[in-house]
């Protein structure tokens, strides 16, 4: 018992340490140390990449797209008030450079899940279920609102909370609710025949 009170203890201190290490990091950022700012995109970068390119589907673009959000993101990092999480106020940044990127070429948001199932190395059979079950996931997402997918990419892919997507997406907590019921409403119906 004394030893799960310890390990817990530990974690809840490694998780207030981080959460003191970044807003040192952010206050650095904020006074132009550029170091400290590459030590955010360092700890970032792969979930931004990956968000990215699950939206274009491409990798030069998901690059490209990542770097023009860290940029914007060093252009007004003065404007960070720590009022949500770094990750929040990252990823709004991000979404709306992706928008705007996709808006320029003509395209609409698409949603990769090819990473979201696990591979389970069963064999080809089940290869080529989890592919098929891919497909269906791929097609249902792109048919949702651009707005019902973004809650959706980032409760369920992100594992982020109501609170944290409300921040990220500058909306209530009671919209952030109802996009995700109706998507997933919409979702089990489009989703129905792979389940029967």
């Amino acid at each position: 018992m004394n030893d799960r009170i310890a390990v817990r203890r530990l974690s809840v201190d490694d998780n207030k340490l981080e959460q003191l290490e970044e807003l040192d990091l952010i206050s650095r950022s904020q006074r132009g140390d550029t170091s400290a700012f590459d030590e955010l995109v360092t700890r970032y970068r792969a979930r931004i990449l990956r968000l990215v390119y699950g939206i274009v589907n491409n990798e030069d673009d998901a690059w490209d797209i990542a770097q023009e959000a860290f940029l914007l993101s060093w252009l007004s990092i003065q404007r960070f008030e720590c009022r949500a999480s770094f990750y929040t106020w990252l990823y709004r940044v991000t979404m709306n450079v992706t928008r705007n990127s996709l808006r320029r070429q003509g395209r609409r948001m698409d949603v990769e899940l090819s990473d979201s199932i696990p591979d389970s190395g069963i064999g080809p059979e089940k290869n080529c279920q989890h592919g098929e079950i891919r497909e269906w996931l791929n097609w249902a997402l792109a048919e949702l609102s651009p707005e019902q997918r973004a809650v959706v990419m980032l409760k369920e892919l992100e594992g982020l909370q109501y609170r944290e997507i409300a921040q990220a997406l500058n909306l209530s907590i009671g919209t952030v609710m109802s996009r995700l019921f109706y998507a997933r409403k919409r979702l089990q119906s489009m989703l129905r025949p792979i389940y029967h």
